[in-house]
This record gives C-alpha cells, structure tokens and sequence, in this order.
C-alpha cells in the first residue's frame, strides 16, 4: 500500500492548466504528463528524501524531483501525507513564482 500525498491548492491548479496547455496539442501528451506526475507524487510520498533542494531558486526547505520539463515541488517534512506545493515548468521563472506564491 502506498502512502498518500495531497496537492496544495496552488499545486492543484498548475495541474490543471498544464494538462489544459498540452492537451491544445496533444491529448495523449497531457495524459502522458498526467500519468508521469501522480507516479512521481506516489514515489516522493514512498521516498521524501530524494528529492534535492535548489538554493539557486529559494531559500525555503522545499525539494525539487524534476518530472519531464516540471519541476515537482514539495514538503519532505510533511509525510502524512506528503504535500505537493507545486507544479511548474523550469522554463517558468522557478525563484519569482516560488516568492510569489508562497
């Protein structure tokens, strides 16, 4: 049985409009993408700690697990469940959208 994790509102939302902006091309990319992120959440839920935190973007003690041109975002500390704090492409502005956000 695999542990549980839950998107942030903010999390829930990028999921939203990433599968919106992919699926105007491809629908089958954006349920690629889909599938490739809800195994990357239960993986991270499994496994906190191997995600890898990027002072470069913020000083917050948030951990990056990269999921195709994603970044998954989220809260080692919380375990139960794990926390998804956000889903942003790395082409985004990563620091400003992190400082802006939170």
């Amino acid at each position: 049985m695999s542990r549980p994790y839950r998107l942030s509102p903010q999390a829930r939302q990028e999921m939203l409009d990433i599968g919106d902006f992919v699926a105007e091309s491809s629908v089958d990319a954006a349920l690629n993408i889909y599938d490739a992120l809800e195994e990357a959440f239960a993986l991270l839920a499994e496994n906190p700690g191997i995600g890898h935190l990027r002072e470069d973007l913020t000083d917050r003690p948030v951990t990056f697990w990269p999921v195709f041109s994603y970044y998954v975002v989220y809260d080692p500390e919380t375990s139960n469940p794990l926390e998804i704090l956000s889903v942003v492409h790395g082409a985004r502005e990563v620091a400003r959208l992190l400082t802006d956000e939170r």
